[in-house]
């Protein structure tokens, strides 16, 4: 595991991050939107994308990650996955789990074919978040 996680950091310190010594990588959204389950268990359509500035902090030294929206929300990470790369996307996905110890997965998807748009996804049991995602500058 601190193998894949020093992996990850690599990555992080050589594709989203401008400042190599830091361990709190920090994003700004400009947009989100929700996929949910439906009473039968199908998943139903997309929301339309709704604007958002939500600031979002990946932290690697307290394994966490921390969307401060309206209500705040902290995932643990209990796991680093090997990146998964292909012709069109880099994808960094982390086990995690929420206040209610429920596991879940976040990934962090980079659209090699979109100039490198990056996405991140809040995949839980019955709901799906993405949130169009920039690296915070300010």
């Amino acid at each position: 595991m601190k193998s894949i996680k020093k992996i990850i950091l690599f990555l992080f310190l050589t594709t989203f991050i401008q400042q190599s010594y830091c361990q709190v990588y920090k994003f700004q959204t400009t947009g989100f939107s929700v996929l949910e389950k439906n009473e039968k268990g199908n998943w139903g359509k997309w929301s339309d994308l709704q604007d958002a500035s939500i600031v979002i902090t990946l932290d690697t030294t307290k394994n966490r990650i921390v969307v401060y929206s309206q209500e705040i929300q902290l995932y643990e990470i209990m796991n680093y996955e090997k990146v998964q790369e292909n012709e069109n996307d880099e994808i960094y996905t982390f086990q995690c789990r929420n206040d209610d110890g429920e596991p879940f997965v976040i990934s962090i998807i980079k659209r090699k074919n979109q100039e490198n748009r990056k996405q991140l996804y809040i995949n839980q049991k019955n709901v799906i978040v993405v949130y169009n995602i920039k690296n915070f500058i300010g």
